[in-house]
């Protein structure tokens, strides 16, 4: 990767890269297990792979997303699993993956603790699309996550409970919940964004 002084080593010079193992044993804990790959290209102004999910899931379907998904018992830790992921759901190769750094585990409304693993990887690989999972693929500049236009907090209501939720408006797609919530805490390393989550993502909202 050729990127002295750009925004890939920003990024990576701002995160902890220790590729620790699972803290714990598959199945303990209070939150399944998850782990995604933030996969940025290398380029001056770096863009960040992305998915819509396929319409027949049935859980958010049609909704945008990172490759990844949840911890299987041969992973040793957040990594493996982010790269099996990508490697199943959108073909991405282990060897074209060099690791930057990770964000902070986040719990999702569902109750899954997602790892997010931010890598480079080349400005055009190879790819091909896990039908089962993704309609389909795409790589979107980074630089619009910094944008504070399209950027706003909605509140949204599940059941009885209110909450605060990230939200991307990025042309006819609405990019919300935890995916907008990494998204948003790689804004503010990258760009200095400075957008405020309004909320605690280590515990369950």
């Amino acid at each position: 990767m050729v990127d002295p002084g750009g925004l890939l080593h920003r990024i990576s010079a701002a995160l902890p890269l220790d590729k620790k193992p699972w803290k714990r044993a598959l199945g303990e804990g209070q939150w399944p297990q998850a782990a995604v790959l933030v996969a940025l290209t290398e380029e001056a102004e770096p863009r960040v792979l992305l998915g819509r999910r396929a319409m027949h899931l049935p859980m958010h379907p049609g909704e945008i997303a990172f490759a990844g998904g949840k911890r299987e018992a041969q992973d040793l830790s957040p990594w493996d699993t982010a790269t099996r992921e990508a490697m199943e759901e959108v073909g991405l190769p282990l060897e074209v993956i060099q690791p930057l750094g990770e964000l902070e585990p986040l719990i999702t409304r569902t109750g899954f603790e997602v790892f997010p693993c931010v890598a480079s990887v080349p400005a055009a690989p190879d790819l091909f699309v896990d039908a089962r999972e993704f309609d389909s693929v795409f790589f979107s500049p980074l630089a619009v996550f910094g944008d504070p236009i399209i950027f706003r907090m909605k509140t949204m209501s599940y059941g009885s409970a209110s909450r605060r939720v990230p939200h991307y408006q990025v042309g006819k797609d609405n990019i919300w919940g935890v995916t907008a919530a990494i998204l948003v805490l790689l804004a503010n390393v990258a760009y200095d964004a400075g957008f405020d989550l309004q909320r605690d993502w280590k515990q369950q909202p």
